[in-house]
């Protein structure tokens, strides 16, 4: 069942975007320790910025695709016209 105003995603769906995105999170607190210490090199931080971008982008092209997803097989105006809400986002 869908709640009001919102998507039911599948419990899978959510657990797999949770963990993603504590992985960036921890990504993100490694990084800033980088930045508090000076024991890091600046390639290394290059790397670990290069790495928190590739994982961002995942999980967004995942959410989109499964939010487009939903919007497409339910079929109703209000789903189609997020679906071009979201479509405008991802452009400008």
């Amino acid at each position: 069942m869908t709640p009001p105003g919102g998507v039911c995603y599948n419990k899978l769906y959510m657990k797999n975007s949770e963990q993603r995105i504590n992985n960036i999170i921890g990504q993100l607190n490694g990084i800033k320790k980088m930045l508090q210490s000076s024991d890091h090199g600046c390639l290394d931080l290059i790397i670990q910025l290069k790495a928190v971008k590739s994982a961002m982008s995942s999980l967004m092209q995942k959410m989109v695709a499964e939010e487009m997803d939903n919007c497409w097989r339910e079929g109703q105006k209000d789903k189609q016209n997020k679906v071009e809400k979201i479509l405008k986002e991802l452009i400008n």
